[in-house]
């Protein structure tokens, strides 16, 4: 391994696109640029349309760049040597407005292209978006496949180098600003998340709080980013660490929370310098792209977030090309631990850095010393948000004999009493539809094979009438180990209930999944609570709560749950590579 000579993060050849070396680039409204301004072929082009008379951070016109701008500005010579191998045409016109169940969406956010380099492309090939909840096609998006994503890598790696080196306070400010206009969109932003993920429009606006509190809080964190000084054994030496960007993260994120999973690993991506190329799923694209455009807006300059949308035929291919290209230094994914384990051998073979949010499986333990009103309250909360779609969500419900019959019944009157199943827009709702077939499906499944080995249905356990994807919220009781609801996660509104005798019994029940994420327990007695949160081979433990997510907090498993932490202080480390500096001779 001494021998071995250094990687290399130089830019390798970038293969011809199909078709020649043509690029199908849209201006940012989807309007045709005027004649004189068609074709883009140098930087002193006006910006794109809609946009005219604002300033363009990193675009280095001449006028009106402060200091600060004016490093900014390397970013674009970077990113253009890619821009100008292909030759721009104007973009087709905008479709109408997007519509969802009768409400329109804003025609400012919802974006059709890739962001590539700054600018949004479009591609020969398009794949549809549905609302889960009626079936209805959105709209269209561009299905990017491996030379997109080429081109997307490309364009982070060139714009990497300048924006590593912009002062942290610079990098803040535009963290700030991305921010600030999405609180200012959040009508707009949770009205997307309701369309293409179909959950009721009150959780859809709390995730668009709880995703713009990602790029505030590392907005703050990019200013704290220290090194150190060690005390050297000589004294001719002088002995520093510095923490230094990886350069560019290749970030993989799921349907469930289509905004805050892409801003917790954005957000902790772009303070500590690196760029990104954004891999939405493809069920839910609309909501990257929006925080596009508002990146965009706030002054991100081109190159530093990169989005390639694609259809679930090409996200194999695309997955591949982000965790195989050498010019991606790290890995950031949320999503199946079975899909995980491929991307980590893909990225094996270049030995990229990687963190791995993989699948969850949570205990939700209720002791006899409980209080049994609270732990219904956060069982409620636990389970049945987005529809139980979440990866920290309860998956098992293990009670104590001396007050499960107690429990149960409160808990299916709640149920009854405070889930309501329909569409996202209609106030009243709290269940929204399940993101589609499949995941009904799987449902289905689990509540057929529990009720034939002897669970009971307390309250739901069929498909809503409704229809489509709704599924009612449903509560299962004489519940065993030997269920397949209880070796696997449900991701849907299914909550089945355990009954144990001992702490040791239920410890060891919740211990017995091969992943471990999150876990929950509830009990007022201060030595249990110490030994439980202890013994739970969790990476997160909510105790007498059942919603435990923040900012503030890091955000990860254990065992088969994934690697690294997301969100908190440490979530920004997890972006930086340490560098250790010898001064000698002094």
């Amino acid at each position: 391994m001494g021998n071995e000579a250094p990687r290399s993060r130089s830019p390798l050849p970038l293969p011809p696109l199909p078709g020649q070396t043509t690029w199908p680039w849209s201006g940012a409204t989807g309007c045709h640029a005027p004649p004189s301004r068609r074709f883009w072929p140098s930087l002193s082009a006006a910006p794109p349309p809609g946009r005219r008379g604002q300033a363009v951070p990193g675009l280095c016109r001449a006028r009106r760049l402060s200091p600060s701008a004016a490093m900014a500005s390397l970013l674009p010579r970077c990113a253009a040597a890619a821009r100008r191998r292909f030759l721009l045409r104007p973009a087709p016109l905008a479709p109408g407005p997007v519509r969802a169940a009768s409400q329109a969406l804003s025609a400012a956010l919802v974006r059709r292209g890739g962001l590539v380099g700054g600018r949004w492309v479009e591609t020969a090939a398009a794949f549809p978006v549905q609302d889960p909840a009626s079936g209805e096609e959105l709209g269209r998006v561009s299905d990017c496949g491996a030379a997109e994503a080429r081109a997307a890598v490309r364009a982070a790696h060139e714009a990497g180098a300048a924006w590593g080196r912009l002062p942290a306070k610079e990098r803040s400010a535009r963290l700030r600003r991305w921010y600030e206009l999405m609180i200012e969109n959040k009508e707009e932003l949770a009205r997307i998340i309701t369309a293409e993920n179909g959950k009721p429009l009150k959780e859809a606006q709390g995730e668009i709080t709880y995703s713009a509190s990602f790029l505030e809080w590392f907005a703050e964190e990019a200013r704290r980013i220290y090194g150190d000084v060690i005390p050297a054994s000589t004294k001719d030496r002088r002995v520093l660490v510095l923490k230094q960007p990886v350069g560019v993260a290749a970030i993989i994120t799921p349907w469930n929370f289509p905004s805050a999973m892409i801003t917790r690993k954005v957000g902790a991506a772009l303070a500590a310098g690196c760029t990104v190329v954004v891999k939405p799923a493809e069920d839910t694209p609309l909501s990257a792209l929006a925080l596009g455009e508002l990146a965009n807006q706030a002054g991100i300059p081109a190159g530093v977030y990169n989005v390639v949308p694609c259809s679930r035929q090409q996200t194999a291919t695309v997955g591949e090309v982000l965790c195989t290209d050498p010019l991606v230094s790290k890995i950031s994914f949320t999503g199946s631990t079975a899909t995980g384990k491929i991307l980590l051998k893909h990225a094996a073979g270049t030995v990229k850095r990687v963190s791995m949010e993989l699948g969850g499986h949570a205990p939700f333990i209720v002791f006899d010393s409980a209080n049994v009103d609270r732990a219904v309250a956060g069982a409620l909360a636990s389970k049945y948000r987005n529809s139980g779609q979440t990866c920290v969500c309860t998956n098992r419900f293990l009670v104590q004999k001396g007050i499960h019959d107690e429990f149960v019944e409160k808990f299916a009157k709640a149920i009854d009493k405070e889930l309501h199943v329909g569409n996202g827009f209609d106030a009243k709702t709290t269940q929204g539809p399940l993101i589609n077939e499949k995941a009904v499906e799987k449902v289905e499944k689990h509540i057929k094979d529990a009720v034939s080995q002897g669970a009971s249905v307390v309250t739901g356990g069929k498909r809503h009438s409704l229809g489509k994807n709704f599924f009612e919220p449903t509560l299962l009781t004489n519940v065993t180990t030997k269920m397949l609801c209880t070796q696997e996660e449900t991701f849907g509104p299914l909550a089945p209930v355990i009954r144990f005798e001992t702490e040791a019994e239920a410890v060891a029940i919740a211990n017995a999944a091969n992943v471990g994420l999150a876990g929950y327990f509830y009990s007022q007695d201060p030595a249990q609570i110490w030994r439980v949160a202890e013994q739970l081979e969790v990476g997160m433990v909510g105790v007498n709560e059942g919603i435990i997510s923040s900012a503030e907090c890091p955000f990860g498993g254990v065992k088969e749950s994934g690697l690294g932490r997301e969100g908190s202080k440490y979530g920004i480390d997890e972006y930086l590579e340490i560098k250790y500096v010898c001064f000698g001779g002094l």
